[in-house]
């Protein structure tokens, strides 16, 4: 015969299992931002950081023309889950940026120029993402399915225009004591 004591140990076991198997079982997969071709082109830039950067901007840019797209839907439950979907493409794509940023600084590489193009797109970037919150104003219940998104892009980009321009300081500095 079992013991309560093991049919507590059993139960608590399951619970653990379930509480890890479950969220896995119901979540959506994670696809994939970039399409087939976007994927070949960084691939063909894997080592040059200029070109692979801006790369990156242009692809988080096509997101935030995607976003516009979806907001000029007629249906208002399409138009707010298309402007999440592309918000979460966006922010996806604009991390990856900031990783590649990250894996060229290990490598050591001269970021100077391609942070200037960076930092613009940064600038661009906040505006567009200003105007989807300005817009998002005029209809809050559907702002509510995209609204913890949008505040994750702005902020992503917020702290990356501060990153990106404290860096550039940085390899610009970095950069005058090299020619001593």
């Amino acid at each position: 015969m079992i013991s309560a004591r093991h049919w507590r140990t059993w139960g608590v076991l399951v619970a653990l299992n379930l509480s890890v198997l479950l969220p896995a079982a119901f979540s959506r997969p994670k696809e994939d931002p970039l399409n087939q071709q976007e994927i070949n082109e960084l691939r063909d830039a894997a080592q040059d950081p200029d070109e692979r950067l801006k790369l990156f901007v242009k692809f988080a840019r096509a997101r935030l023309d995607a976003i516009q797209q979806a907001q000029a839907e007629k249906n208002a439950a399409e138009r707010a889950q298309h402007t999440h979907d592309r918000l979460q493409d966006f922010v996806d794509v604009y991390d990856e940026l900031d990783d590649n940023i990250d894996t060229f600084l290990e490598r050591k590489a001269d970021l100077r120029h391609v942070l200037r193009t960076v930092i613009e797109a940064d600038t661009e970037f906040q505006a567009r993402l200003r105007a989807v919150k300005d817009s998002a104003n005029a209809t809050p219940s559907e702002a509510g399915r995209y609204e913890f998104l949008l505040r994750d892009a702005l902020d992503a980009v917020d702290k990356g225009v501060e990153d990106h321009r404290q860096l550039l300081n940085q390899q610009e500095e970095a950069a005058k004591h090299k020619k001593k």
